[in-house]
């Protein structure tokens, strides 16, 4: 075996590519870094592939909540979630294998400007009797 062939056969993080520190996943068995440690408590940073794919996937879901067969297929955890969010959490980069043909969904709107929210990837707040609210609109300052 040349060392090229040897390089190849090396195991790579699913997500990002990397191939040192890695570990393979509970849910899926699938090899991801094992960068847990490198996240900052309360940063909310989505730097780690472990953590993301551990906090932001149905397959970790799936597992952690010991639901049977496979995630792409179970309706407990398709009604866990409101249907944007079970989306984006089966879709997003986080996942090894992705939901094909995911559900449609409206999108979430500010109920103050009417202005769509991509849930997933900004900053809005659930106000009582009004619904949600963008960064901009809300009575909760950001920082």
């Amino acid at each position: 075996m040349t060392k090229t062939q040897q390089k190849d056969t090396k195991p790579k993080c699913g997500l990002c590519g990397k191939s040192k520190k890695l570990i393979k996943t509970d849910c899926c068995n699938n090899w991801i870094c094992n960068d847990n440690d490198q996240y900052v408590l309360f940063s909310y940073a989505r730097n780690s592939c472990w953590r993301n794919h551990d906090r932001y996937t149905v397959c970790s879901f799936h597992h952690q909540n010991e639901h049977k067969g496979k995630w792409l297929d179970c309706k407990k955890c398709l009604n866990s979630f409101d249907t944007e969010d079970y989306v984006d959490m089966a879709t997003n980069e986080y996942n090894f294998e992705k939901l094909k043909n995911p559900p449609s969904f409206e999108p979430t709107l500010c109920a103050e400007c009417g202005r769509v929210i991509v849930r997933a990837e900004e900053g809005f707040t659930m106000v009582p009797k009004k619904g949600y609210v963008c960064e901009d609109c809300s009575p909760i300052p950001y920082y």
